[in-house]
């Protein structure tokens, strides 16, 4: 059965509207508590993924077998554009918060479908040519009384929820460099925490948490090492370096983590799903072959300070653009009789993981969609078993999945009450060659 995903995206926001079309917006705060307990509030999706399990599961039931024919267009509104739009809105206390192409955010009353304020951090056009996938952006993050933004060109920004007006705005990138940003910015204890992307055009990944208030750099971690002939930034790094070859720093390595992150507050870790080699082919960025740590790989971090506690790599040494920037989504589900705190993700190289959250302890990886350069997940190592052609050594080969991924960038989800996870998955796939001496 074929889905129309615009039409399940208006069929969400309509149940989110009627469930607030009897109060009038109120411009109330949301704060830490709000954010713990998102669940508390089904009218409201107060994050990227809703809540900070990210499982995208709304409780409401408006919406349902027999209703659903009953359905028809409230209102519409129009943003101007004909580009690319990826966002998952906002909705808090009656407002709906979403931005559209060039990062511009608007501020919608749900009740009237009233467009109450649109801010634009007048991109420069010319930014358009330092990205892979089109001027999009895949949402905001709202937290006491601002709305926080990243910007195509790498600044982030805080705005306020009311007005639109500009609070603050940091740089967060070089930009003398191919760096953009196109994810949506994450609030976790007080800190706005934000990625980037180009790992295709050849920039070193990071993460970075401001202060929410003030936007004062709170930490900063590097999802790959620099130049090893100058001080590396931590001891994650310096163990990092180890497993790359060659001068991968001068290609600026990748890891870009442009998507996904989810947190556990009990545990006190952010999870954090990070991007593929630039370039592509391990062969020429660490020609010595190497798991390069830590492209495609879900790291997990302590929000206070930024530093590893641990990390597993789904496609070690990526020559294929098989990022683990896909969603996260955190749950608690029993396992052969014993419930386990687990973190599931599809990424792209097309196989489902399913990781013990506590430790990064590999429970189990299967297949959901054609995959042809590895033949499984070794079930000991927790490590790819990759077919002999894998690596296209001596041929150009044809690789499943492609490029683009069994899952890319369009949202998962987890519904707790059925256990069922909901990807939207591809099946393709791509010539892979080496390039002529």
């Amino acid at each position: 059965m074929k889905i129309n995903l615009n039409k399940v995206i208006l069929f969400l926001i309509i149940s989110l509207l009627s469930a607030c079309s009897n109060q009038p917006p109120r411009w109330a705060e949301i704060n830490d508590e709000s954010l713990l307990n998102a669940d508390d509030t089904p009218s409201d999706w107060l994050s990227y993924g809703r809540n900070y399990q990210e499982n995208r599961h709304s409780p409401l039931n408006q919406i349902n077998k027999t209703t659903i024919d009953s359905l028809g267009l409230a209102w519409s509104i129009n943003i101007g554009t004909k580009r690319g739009i990826e966002a998952t809105p906002i909705v808090a206390n009656g407002i709906m918060y979403f931005t559209s192409t060039w990062s511009k955010v608007h501020a919608v009353d749900v009740r009237k479908g009233k467009i109450l304020w649109t801010y634009d951090p007048g991109v420069p056009r010319e930014w358009g040519e330092k990205v892979c996938c089109d001027v999009v952006n895949r949402g905001v993050a709202i937290y006491k009384n601002r709305i926080f933004v990243g910007s195509l060109d790498g600044r982030l920004i805080a705005l306020n929820a009311k007005t639109g007006e500009k609070e603050w705005e940091v740089l967060t990138v070089d930009q003398n460099k191919p760096y953009s940003i196109t994810g949506a910015p994450r609030i976790i204890k007080g800190k706005v925490i934000i990625g980037n992307g180009g790992a295709d055009l050849g920039v070193r990944g990071y993460l970075t948490a401001y202060d929410a208030m003030t936007g004062k750099q709170d930490w900063r971690f590097y999802c790959v090492p620099g130049n090893p002939n100058e001080p590396f930034e931590s001891e994650e790094m310096a163990i990092a370096a180890k497993t790359w070859t060659g001068e991968w720093w001068k290609y600026g390595g990748g890891g870009t983590p442009w998507d996904a992150m989810a947190f556990d507050p009990l545990l006190n870790l952010i999870y954090v799903g990070t991007g593929n080699g630039a370039p592509w082919n391990r062969d020429i960025r660490s020609p010595g072959g190497g798991d390069n740590l830590y492209l495609s790989s879900i790291v997990a971090l302590n929000p206070d300070n930024g530093r590893l506690v641990w990390h597993y790599q789904t496609t070690p040494g990526d020559t294929w653009d098989y990022t683990a920037t896909q969603h996260i989504i955190l749950a608690d589900i029993k396992i052969e009789g014993i419930e386990r705190k687990v973190l599931m993700q599809a990424p792209k190289n097309g196989f489902f993981y399913v990781l013990d959250r506590s430790d990064g302890s590999f429970i189990s990886a299967e297949p959901y969609v054609y995959t042809n350069w590895a033949k499984e997940i070794d079930k000991e190592t927790g490590r790819p078993i990759e077919t002999e052609f894998a690596r296209y050594p001596n041929m150009n080969a044809q690789i499943a999945p492609s490029a683009g991924g069994g899952h890319n960038w369009q949202p998962m989800a987890f519904n707790p009450k059925t256990g069922l996870v909901y990807i939207p998955a591809r099946e393709e796939g791509m010539f892979f060659g080496q390039p002529k001496n």
